[in-house]
């Protein structure tokens, strides 16, 4: 493991966040190592260089550890944005763990973004953070099928794997939903596969699935390597002719299905008792807290 000097990890106070809610931000490592064809911090924006290469950021708990501390106000800490938190190397490290630890000293709330089942190793401390703040899980789910997602998501647990992860969390009185994206055009945009993704969100417990529209986003960098990506995974589909026929160079690649499969993931998450509006995810994890002294909204 190579470590980064970073001077600070937590990000400043942000007010009412769109977000889910979340006042500050951080991350403890650097790259991922994930494989995700489609990841958007692959993009030149970010440049993040060797982006498959994880890195840890030095002496990363005491930082945190002077930071909350210096905070003069409360609130719920995100991390997940930018690098998987529980990624291989976490198991030994227990960066993120210890992170945690300091958030429930300190008595903020959390909120984390992962594809890792690993996340079941630190119920114990999330319901710790729980009884005194918020605290919210996101686990990314793109496809109901794992030999669809060992292709797309290559070096991470398969669905199956975080749908376990999302019962287990749920039935430790966690938080706990999916966000579904990308849904990639050609690819995971079936009505099968939003169908069964609700489904068993709703067998395991899940709160919320938030869906940001239904398909996904290109830029620089990114682009190429998932084009290169669907040659080498999806031989003899012509994806790539597809994608520039159908997007050229455009930002934002929606489903050709969009529509109906927006109008599908509605009808089944309502059927299901399954909350996918944004206000309505934060309410849901905040408002339980919203009669003690720390304003969390």
């Amino acid at each position: 493991m190579d470590y980064i000097t970073a001077k600070t990890i937590v990000s400043q106070y942000i007010e009412k966040n769109p977000w889910f809610g979340i006042n500050y931000n951080m991350n403890i490592y650097k790259g991922c190592c994930h494989g995700c064809i489609y990841c958007d911090s692959r993009s030149e924006c970010y440049q993040i260089e060797n982006f498959d290469k994880v890195r840890a950021k030095k002496n990363a708990v005491n930082i945190i550890h002077k930071e909350l501390r210096g905070k003069n106000k409360k609130g719920i800490v995100g991390t997940g944005a930018m690098s998987d938190p529980y990624n291989p190397f976490e198991k030994e490290l227990m960066l993120t763990r210890n992170a945690l630890q300091e958030i429930n000293i300190n008595n903020f709330g959390v909120a984390i973004a992962t594809k890792s089942s690993l996340i079941t190793r630190d119920i114990d401390i999330l319901k710790e953070i729980k009884s005194h703040s918020p605290v919210l899980v996101k686990i990314t789910i793109t496809t109901f099928d794992d030999e669809l997602c060992r292709k797309i998501e290559p070096n991470v647990a398969v669905s199956s794997e975080r749908f376990k992860a999302i019962k287990e969390l749920s039935s430790n009185g966690i938080y706990t939903g999916i966000l579904l994206m990308p849904v990639l055009p050609f690819i995971n945009d079936s009505v099968e596969n939003i169908r069964n993704i609700v489904r068993e969100a709703s067998r395991c417990g899940a709160k919320f699935i938030y869906a940001y529209g239904m398909g996904v986003t290109l830029r620089q960098n990114q682009r190429d390597y998932y084009y290169e990506k669907l040659c080498k995974n999806f031989t003899g589909e012509n994806l790539v002719k597809k994608y520039i026929e159908t997007y050229h160079n455009k930002y934002e690649c929606a489903s050709l299905n969009s529509k109906i499969l927006w109008k599908v993931f509605v009808e089944e998450c309502e059927l299901n008792g399954i909350l996918y509006k944004m206000k309505d995810i934060i309410n849901g994890y905040k408002s339980p807290y919203e009669n003690k002294q720390i304003r969390w909204f």
